[in-house]
């Protein structure tokens, strides 16, 4: 109604999720969907997961499911690629109406939105950058190629569980038949990494790459988290006594100096500007940006960091 539009925009620039309803025995309902309402959300500059929701099922007798609704929805899911999925239910006999509220949720937890143009059918830059991110991080050997046993550790880290050797083949083949510079005799290269999370998402399978990215750190909002960031202080376990003080001990030794080594592209014993900036690519910046680094701890003639000035300013 005229009046009650102030609050029907309201509550849809305040959605996470939004269920349109249209009764199966009214196919003007079913018309204006594509007419009216997803054109309409489009219009008020609003990006989120759309769920269309059948009613009435009920008055098709004892046989409800409907064989022909996937051919009336994929012009929709065409045009409208917010469309997550459509579901039909009875309000009336209750049946599949659990089923809505799954797949709104599932659209509320693992939302299109922040990862994915459903306009422009591409990845959102932020989500780029986070799966370039993950990708590096992943790159132990930091040669810009995720080997068979780096993917794996990823698989691991991320699913606990390794793929075997003919899926890794699998995954490999699909990017190699769609992205030809995704994939390279060493294993797979960024652009693959990134084309794979592209083509699970526009494949349904949103959960595979939310997964991926909160096990790194993300929240909703493409953003690292800050108990991720700060896990210690965020669990107040990092309370120092005033008579003690911090020390590394020998396995956060050993870590910062694989670190140096890994990035110590040259092999010359030191950190150069270029090397420094690759190295701390992956994290918020560089801690010691505004102290004067490098100039406040060893280093060479040249001005780069030795493995001793590396160490000290841990």
């Amino acid at each position: 109604r005229p009046e009650d539009r102030e609050q029907t925009e309201a509550e849809i620039r305040k959605a996470h999720v939004i269920c349109i309803i249209y009764a199966i025995d009214d196919s003007n309902t079913f018309n204006r969907l594509s007419l009216y309402w997803l054109p309409y959300i489009r219009s008020l500059g609003v990006n989120v997961p759309v769920v269309l929701v059948g009613n009435k099922i009920d008055l098709r007798g004892n046989d409800v499911a409907n064989q022909g609704l996937e051919d009336e929805v994929i012009p929709i899911m065409n045009e409208f690629k917010e469309v997550e999925t459509c579901v039909e239910c009875s309000a009336r006999q209750l049946l599949n109406v659990s089923e809505v509220f799954y797949f709104a949720q599932k659209a509320v937890l693992h939302p299109t939105a922040p990862l994915y143009d459903s306009r422009e059918h591409i990845l959102k830059p932020q989500c780029v950058e986070a799966l370039k991110r993950i990708f590096k991080l992943c790159d132990t050997d930091k040669d810009d190629i995720l080997s068979d046993n780096e993917l794996n550790e990823f698989q691991r880290k991320c699913f606990n569980a390794p793929l075997q050797p003919q899926e890794l083949e699998g995954v490999k083949e699909v990017v190699r038949e769609h992205e030809p510079n995704g994939v390279v005799e060493t294993g797979l290269t960024e652009s693959g990494f990134i084309f794979l999370h592209s083509l699970f998402i526009q494949r349904g399978r949103l959960e595979t790459t939310w997964t991926v990215l909160r096990k790194f750190g993300y929240g909703d909002d493409l953003d690292l988290r800050e108990d991720y960031l700060l896990p210690f202080y965020e669990q107040n376990s990092l309370e120092i006594p005033l008579e003690c003080s911090v020390e590394l001990s020998p396995l956060g030794y050993q870590f910062f100096t694989e670190l140096f080594q890994t990035f110590d592209k040259d092999k010359d014993g030191a950190l150069n500007r270029l090397e420094l900036d690759s190295l701390f690519n992956t994290s918020p910046g560089n801690p010691w940006a505004n102290t004067g680094f490098p100039h406040t701890t060893i280093t060479t003639e040249t001005g780069s960091v030795t493995l001793q000035g590396w160490l000290a300013q841990w």
